[in-house]
């Protein structure tokens, strides 16, 4: 005769769900939103303006990446938990600033410092995740490596701003390490999905941690 002391209902034994691997979705999410941002913030004639990725913020880069960041948590990944559901709330809160307009008029280089502001407080985010990553892999490393670069020139660009030119030499450089940062997300979501019973192929991310070596 069972108990229910022992986990038992019968004799049949629970058997907790299989979590697929959230990673490729916030990875997914965070490249192609950065990426669409970045191609405006270096400059390019045809993305003049950066309402442009207001719904990726939103859906995207935002709640989908926020979600991955959930079932990180369940999968038992603090820190992937911490880096998508952050990175989700960061697009959820840009969006914001985006749609959301000031009633009166507004001095343009006080709103760029302002962004400044908000820009410097994840590029220090930003730096902490990366000092996390030394024993993660190469992948890793080299996209908070990246993040962190892209976020400390776009804060430098917003500091900087003397004009009501939103887009200057610094703030270009940030669109191209912009840039880059997202191929290389693009690049991890791929090793992420090219699994030995999805693909005949892999993709190295090159493991820095020694016990796996």
């Amino acid at each position: 005769m069972s108990s229910l002391e022992d986990g038992k209902i019968g004799e049949q034994k629970y058997t907790p769900p299989k979590i697929a691997n959230p990673a490729p979705l916030g990875l997914c999410g965070f490249a192609l939103t950065t990426f669409v941002l970045s191609i405006h913030n270096a400059g390019s004639p045809n993305v003049q303006s950066a309402d442009i990725v207001t719904g990726l913020a939103f859906f995207y880069g935002g709640l989908a990446q926020l979600l991955a960041g959930m079932w990180e948590f369940k999968t038992g990944n603090t820190f992937g938990a911490t880096a998508f559901s952050s990175y989700g709330a960061f697009w959820l809160s840009f969006g914001a600033i985006l749609t959301i307009k000031p009633a009166g008029p507004v001095d343009p280089i006080a709103s760029a410092h302002a962004v400044g502001i908000f820009l410097l407080g994840w590029t220090i985010f930003t730096f902490i995740l990366f000092l996390a990553t030394f024993r993660s892999s190469v992948g890793i490393m080299s996209l908070f490596f990246f993040l962190t670069m892209t976020f400390l020139l776009l804060t430098l660009g917003k500091f900087f701003q003397l004009d009501q030119t939103p887009v200057n030499g610094i703030t270009k450089a940030g669109g191209v390490f912009g840039v880059i940062t997202a191929l290389i997300a693009w690049y991890n979501a791929l090793a992420g999905l090219l699994t030995p019973e999805t693909s005949y192929f892999t993709l190295p991310t090159i493991s820095l941690n020694r016990k796996n070596n």
